[in-house]
């Protein structure tokens, strides 16, 4: 077995695959950017090398100084884990030249998967099914257009090299075609370093779901089962389960000997995924199509090690070093189900825009009762603007799909994140969804049930109830304390007991007994362990476990939990009449602005001073984590200045136009 190796890569993946090599017996080198000095995978690694600047283009993307950091520190063999040189045909080569091990496929694989064009062409001639659409390069938009037409609406435009959501447009029509070709070949060039583009048939009301193969270099391969990823952002897999509840025995059959016709086809091994999307609608189990093979790990592998009890890592560095296989397909079983969840550095409450900065504090859940967490950060580290914004990933297994989805919620609730704008609450409502929880999920799913972005899962009266008996229970608490320090706040000698507690305009009465509760005269039994300070609370209430987020506000407190934020005043009967009396504080209007809606870099404005604009007209774009975001007029109107450029760096809620 390999001695050391060497991970190419940074973050959560970078830690994962140095967590399974420590367990076997494997040393490891990590390699990091200026931005990473201090980074947790560093930190694990048994060696680590420094290779240059923060953007990743003058580091973690530079093969010569991947492969000199394995000369030096005499690393046998790579890991490139997810992304950056992962898929690079030329990464494989340059490894295999040095007489270096690659812990992937060979090198003719990622050229013959790695381009989305000649990837269809194959999977057409092993038998696979495929997608209507054009898989030859494309000229310029006017041909863009002709194609689409050809094909008919809505056709999707893909950059060929693409992947992770990047260089993706839907198009219902011409004129989506001609305001976003251009888009998709920018961030193809951008990402990928390929400004080509191919088109294809968009299927309506689709899954995705993909197949998990595993080959060794003796010409075994199986298929490890399903993933369902139909749960997505802007093409962006934001959840993930094995099984899939969609997938009959008979339909995984089918899918499973395809792909791994596929992967034989040209002579596949290591792990790979095969992405196919199917019909939702189509009941025979042959609606599905070839969209991509992804020739490395995926984000979510856990979820498939936890059904099937293998290490994919393991996995992937006993074939590179050579070993065969250890099972059949017929070994191949499903335990349970598995869900994950991506947690992003991204506000969902202002339209899922980035966040960067620092995380003031990062408590994730607890490892037990089958949660798992993987991720590459700590209390303090930096989320850039250089990287993908993913903070980490929660697993979750259970014997049953209603099991895992239960379980994330109740991990959901005790991850503890400040500094920066989060996807938490976001994820929890997707848990809670009853479209979800039923399984009748598509693609469109976040669209369909979000069409007005996401506000916050709403508060049942029972949840309302709950969370007014515990702020008045941490108000006791905190009042008591503040009696106990001579000075603090005046502070009576007899705290309060009884409370009013506005949420969501309804006010309750609280009043506390000894150990009970009172909520308008109902008794609620509520053991709330709380020191003042403190940011997590695990209530149980009447029976019932809940754990909620708390932040102390000028009058009262921030409950954080099943998927929403909650202001709560809490004053005592005297100060609450008075507030009835005081005046409402208006904030300002900004409505005649064009704001940045996220910290970012503005590559083009579309309108000069003066121009007259309407409804819908593209206005400018801001290019954030290499994603470009095209930003809209709301209204018609006429500009009366243009305060930013192409080429500025803006903060968010920076002016970019003011409207007369």
């Amino acid at each position: 077995m390999f001695k050391k190796i060497l991970i190419a890569n940074r973050g959560e993946i970078a830690c994962r695959v140095i967590k399974t090599a420590r367990r076997m017996g494997i040393k490891t080198v990590a390699v990091y950017s200026d931005a990473d000095a201090r980074a947790p995978h560093v930190e694990m690694a048994d060696e680590a090398v420094h290779i240059g600047a923060s953007p990743a283009s003058e580091s973690y993307l530079i093969a010569d100084r991947i492969i000199q950091a394995c000369k030096d520190t005499g690393a046998e063999a790579v890991h490139p884990g997810y992304g950056f040189l992962s898929e690079r045909t030329s990464f494989a080569e340059a490894l295999a030249a040095a007489n270096i091990a690659f812990i992937g496929p060979p090198a003719n694989a990622i050229a013959a998967m790695g381009d989305k064009i000649e990837s269809k062409k194959l999977a057409m001639e092993a038998g696979v099914n495929v997608v209507p659409g054009y898989v030859g390069e494309i000229d310029d938009t006017d041909h863009a257009v002709r194609i689409a037409n050809d094909i008919g609406y809505p056709v999707m435009m893909k950059a060929s090299a693409g992947g992770g959501g990047k260089g993706m447009r839907l198009a219902y029509s011409e004129k989506d075609v001609r305001e976003n070709f251009d888009s998709v070949k920018r961030e193809g060039l951008n990402s990928f370093g390929d400004d080509r583009v191919f088109i294809e048939k968009f299927i309506e009301s689709p899954r995705h779901i993909e197949i998990q193969v595993l080959g060794d270099k003796h010409g075994n391969i199986v298929y490890l089962n399903e993933r369902e990823c139909s749960i997505q952002r802007r093409h962006q897999k934001v959840v993930e389960e094995a099984p899939s509840p969609f997938v009959s025995p008979e339909m995984r059959k089918a899918m499973g000997e395809q792909c791994v016709a596929l992967a034989r086809a040209v002579g596949y091994f290591s792990a790979g995924t095969v992405e196919l999307i199917v019909s939702g609608a189509d009941k025979t189990g042959q609606g599905f199509y070839f969209l991509e093979m992804n020739t490395r790990l995926q984000v979510e592998h856990p979820v498939t090690e936890c059904i099937t009890g293998l290490d994919l890592v393991e996995q992937m560095i006993r074939v590179a070093y050579g070993e065969k296989l250890a099972f059949t397909q017929a070994d191949v079983k499903i335990n349970g189900w598995a869900v994950e969840n991506r947690v992003y550095a991204e506000d969902p409450y202002r339209g899922f825009l980035p966040s960067t900065g620092r995380l003031v504090r990062y408590r994730p859940p607890a490892e037990v009762d089958n949660v798992r967490v993987d991720d590459g950060v700590y209390e303090g580290s930096e989320i850039s603007m250089f990287y993908d914004p993913m903070i980490a990933k929660l697993i979750t297994w259970g014997e049953t799909r209603e099991a895992a989805i239960d379980r994330q919620i109740t991990a959901l609730d005790r991850f503890e994140i400040d500094g920066i704008g989060h996807n938490v609450d976001f994820l929890s409502a997707l848990m809670q969804h009853p479209r979800f929880r039923s399984g009748n999920i598509t693609t469109g799913f976040i669209a369909e049930e979000f069409p007005e972005g996401f506000t916050g899962a709403a508060a049942d009266a029972k949840l309302g109830l709950h969370l007014a008996a515990v702020a008045g229970v941490l108000a006791s608490i905190d009042t008591a304390r503040a009696a106990q320090i001579d000075g603090r706040l005046n502070g009576p000698a007899d705290p309060s007991t009884s409370w009013v507690v506005t949420l969501d305009k309804v006010e309750r009465q609280i009043e506390i007994l000894g150990d009970a509760v009172s909520v308008d005269g109902t008794p609620v039994v509520v053991d709330a362990p709380y020191v003042p300070g403190q940011k997590l609370v695990e209530a149980v209430i009447d029976g019932e476990p809940l754990s909620i987020r708390v932040e102390r506000k000028r009058t009262g407190w921030r409950f954080t939990t099943r998927g929403a934020s909650h202001e709560l005043r809490v004053l005592t009967p005297r100060v609450a009449s008075l507030a009835h009396h005081m005046i409402e504080k208006i904030p300002p209007d900004m409505s005649r602005f064009l704001l940045c809606p996220m910290p970012g870099l503005v590559t083009a404005i579309h309108v000069a001073e003066g121009a007259k604009v309407e409804a819908g007209q593209p206005l400018a774009v801001v290019e954030a984590m290499k994603m470009e975001n095209i930003l809209r007029a709301e209204k018609a109107g006429t500009v009366k200045a243009v305060a930013a450029k192409a080429g500025d760096s803006l903060a968010v809620d920076a002016v970019i136009l003011e409207f007369e």
